[in-house]
């Protein structure tokens, strides 16, 4: 359906990752495959970070924040993602767009805000360890995580209002998922508000935990340095790898994806962009941090060693060693 009035949108039909049929099945088995690999790993990582004694530290509770956000973006985008693909009906309605797009740019930026809280975490590690507990504090943590999303939340809800009171020209949306871009697309006018928004308040909240993180990288560098012991530099790498290889998979797809004009956007290139940004980094992020992290898979190791023992003490197992050794 075509239309000139925003008031007529009464619903959006989403096109998908793809425009042919005769790969739908095959698009549907990797995202679901990448969508459960993504949702096990990262509530593994959270019931290991949690339950863990010696893993009872601000880093981890970060760490176990950032998979639970991980979960909740993809669980935000991939269901709804899925049924469409093996559907006739693709379509969503104009509220239920919108709901998907505020909770997706909250949940999206917040995962920023706690890589750079995680940044700051390795930088008092490493450049004032004998201040960090009591820099560092679970309370500490809490209360950034608190304050991030709260900043986050209103910064979405600013822009979820923004986009409700454009004027589309159309409700087909070249992408999976009500994401801003494909929107502003739709847009019978050049969205200039909206455009302004993104690169002034959208940068301020959504990029400068990026540029946080290079900050205290760069002091973490120059503290290394001044060491000169390679030793030291080694045990930086291990330290952080991790962290930098997560944050180059996340912002080297945010800043493709939303920080240019509306003008240049190419939806068929950015939603396949996207499904990298949503279900591929969620999926690698509990690998990355699980096979680089020696206390990590300490904590795996030892979780799995206590569900055997509480598995071999189970009624019906004892019962059944008995029977077996009575004949």
């Amino acid at each position: 359906m075509a239309t000139r009035n925003r008031t007529e949108v009464t619903e959006f039909v989403l096109l998908g990752l793809s425009s042919w049929p005769e790969i739908q099945p095959v698009i549907f088995g990797i995202v679901l495959a990448m969508y459960l690999v993504a949702v096990l790993g990262n509530a593994l990582l959270v019931i290991v970070a949690l339950s863990d004694p010696r893993l009872q530290t601000p880093m981890y509770f970060l760490l176990s924040q950032l998979s639970f956000i991980d979960i909740f973006l993809t669980t935000i985008t991939v269901p709804q993602m899925l049924v469409h693909t093996l559907s006739v009906n693709k379509t969503i309605s104009f509220n239920h767009c919108m709901i998907q797009l505020f909770f997706f740019m909250a949940v999206g930026s917040m995962e920023g805000h706690l890589l750079a809280a995680m940044a700051y975490d390795r930088y008092v590690a490493i450049c004032d360890p004998l201040r960090y507990s009591t820099i560092i504090s679970r309370h500490f943590c809490l209360r950034i995580t608190l304050t991030s999303w709260v900043v986050v939340s209103l910064n979405s809800l600013l822009y979820s209002v923004l986009v409700t009171r454009l004027t589309f020209c159309g409700n087909q949306v070249t992408h999976f998922f009500c994401d801003i871009t494909p929107l502003l697309k739709l847009s019978c006018t050049r969205p200039v508000v909206n455009e302004m928004l993104i690169f002034t308040e959208g940068v301020a909240v959504v990029v400068s935990p990026f540029f946080f993180i290079l900050g205290s990288y760069a002091r973490i560098g120059v503290a290394i340095a001044r060491m000169h012991s390679v030793a030291a530099l080694h045990r930086a790498l291990s330290t952080c790898s991790s962290h930098i290889l997560v944050v180059l998979l996340l912002y080297g797809s945010v800043i493709h994806l939303y920080l240019r004009p509306s003008s240049s956007y190419d939806l068929n290139q950015d939603r396949q962009v996207a499904i990298f940004y949503t279900v591929v980094t969620p999926m690698l992020n509990p690998l990355i941090y699980s096979l680089r992290n020696q206390e990590v898979k300490g904590a795996l190791r030892r979780l799995s060693r206590k569900l055997c023992i509480s598995g071999s003490f189970q009624p019906g197992s004892q019962a059944n060693r008995e029977w077996q050794h009575a004949s």
